[in-house]
């Protein structure tokens, strides 16, 4: 798994060529939708940005998946959602809109997880890494 400032620096790229692009470069990667998800942090309460891919969409809903690579631990904006789900969502360049975040159910993570891993392989193997169950979280209209 890089580090965090390789994730950080990584990710700011990613947003600059969106911007730059005005959505039309880097607003798909790997055949998966971006999403631009917009937290509030739980510790510092400050807007935390991070852009992650989609596998699945359902009507308004986007799924995102809290994989962090198969790492131990889940990732900060998963935990930021967690414990405050009013989040702003920007979904393949489009305009941010305001959105709630929740976990997916055991049963509705139990018929979503063999779409994502068909959607993305590397989802599977980061399971494979980890004890804990990846999280699936919808992204949904408030």
């Amino acid at each position: 798994m890089p580090s965090d400032a390789i994730l950080k620096t990584v990710n700011a790229a990613h947003k600059a060529v969106l911007k730059i692009s005005g959505g039309r470069l880097g607003a798909k990667v790997g055949g998966m939708g971006v999403v631009e998800l917009t937290t509030t942090g739980r510790k510092s309460g400050q807007p935390r940005t991070v852009l992650l891919t989609s596998p699945i969409q359902e009507g308004d809903s986007i799924v995102v998946v809290a994989s962090r690579g198969g790492d131990p631990t889940h990732p900060a904006w998963f935990l930021n959602l967690r414990d405050e789900p009013k989040v702003e969502v920007s979904f393949e360049g489009g305009p941010k809109r305001p959105m709630l975040a929740r976990v997916a159910t055991a049963q509705e993570r139990t018929e979503l997880w063999p779409r994502v891993v068909a959607k993305y392989k590397g989802y599977a193997n980061y399971q494979t890494k980890t004890d804990r169950e990846i999280p699936l979280v919808f992204l949904e209209p408030r």
